[in-house]
């Protein structure tokens, strides 16, 4: 029998012993093959890290927080606040308490503000970017021009308009009042009603170059040949846009509005900065409001809570829509 494994091992070309020699080989190829799939993995921890440390952590404290009867009398060790569990949330909810009916209507106003400032950014972006598909002389010059606003600073830019919306010698009333006349005398922007018109002013004008820009990318994705065969049928330029454009960049615009509203539901640089600590009452974002429950009270319990509320808030609508998005997608796949 020795003799006949041996004389095949010889018609085969494998001499007898060589397989003991051979089983190391696929193991150490196999554990190279581990090794370079976990390199990515091992690269990306020092990034997961940081990540635990700015976003998770501070966000697992702050739901602590939230239980906890924290005032300016703990803050210099907040561990051993008494608990107060789930005192601060229902105090932030009772609206017919003073705490509660303030942070509704800051809620209401920051809603209010979001679905403006979010659709007057996608339209602005969306017919600047249809209108930079052409081509013409100094097209480049235009689009560098539109994306200022958006690479300035948030400070630098908030700043400036602060300037410009003075009462006595803003930039604003000086053009709508003394050289339009479109005021019969010079206006308050920066407080009372016209605190809200002046904040989703700066809101739009900061924020749409980014819709600019991403729908601009999208648009370089749509074949030309379908504008020319519309074109051949007939279709004018908003049959094209109703028909063509816009069922294209469908895909771009869920995540387009969705990244608009989470940026503009959750702005604290441009109230803070455009009106400082304390934001007029009709310009009262809940973001300036939880920063005044936590801050100017003292009182960073509440203010913790209205900040878990806020992102249960968020998180249920984000989950929404993403919900009803998908399923639109998959009716008009199945169409």
């Amino acid at each position: 029998m020795t003799t006949t494994a041996t004389a095949e091992a010889a018609v085969t070309g494998n001499p007898a012993g060589s397989s003991a020699a051979a089983a190391p080989g696929p193991r150490r190829r196999r554990g190279g093959r581990i090794r370079r799939a976990g390199l990515p993995y091992l690269l990306l921890l020092p990034a997961l890290v940081l990540e635990l440390l700015v976003h998770l952590v501070p966000m697992v404290i702050g739901i602590v927080m939230s239980f906890k009867e924290l005032t300016q009398f703990y803050i210099r060790d907040w561990g051993t606040a008494p608990w107060s569990g789930l005192d601060n949330y229902s105090v932030s909810v009772d609206f017919d308490a003073p705490v509660g009916k303030a942070l509704l209507h800051s809620f209401l106003v920051t809603v209010a503000f979001t679905l403006l400032s979010v659709a007057l950014c996608w339209l602005i972006g969306t017919a600047a970017a249809i209108y930079m598909q052409d081509t013409f002389r100094g097209r480049g010059l235009l689009r560098a021009l539109f994306l200022v606003p958006y690479a300035l600073p948030v400070y630098t830019a908030v700043i400036t308009w602060v300037f410009m919306f003075q009462h006595d010698n803003g930039l604003v009333n000086h053009v709508l009042h003394d050289q339009l006349h479109l005021t019969g005398k010079p206006s308050f922007w920066l407080i009372g009603d016209n605190a809200f018109y002046a904040l989703l002013t700066v809101s739009v004008w900061k924020g749409w170059p980014f819709a600019f820009l991403i729908v601009m990318a999208g648009l370089q994705n749509i074949p030309r040949e379908l504008y020319e065969a519309a074109a051949l049928d007939g279709a004018g330029m908003w049959q094209q846009i109703r028909r063509i454009t816009l069922p294209s960049l469908r895909p771009v615009n869920q995540v387009l509005v969705l990244v608009l509203f989470l940026w503009t539901f959750n702005d604290f640089n441009t109230p803070f900065v455009l009106f400082g600590r304390t934001a007029p009452e009709a310009a009262d974002l809940i973001s300036v409001h939880i920063y005044q429950a936590s801050f100017v009270t003292w009182n960073f319990g509440t203010g913790s809570a209205m900040s878990v509320l806020l992102l249960l808030f968020l998180l249920v609508v984000t989950g929404a829509y993403l919900v009803l998005t998908s399923r639109g997608r998959r009716a008009t796949t199945d169409a």
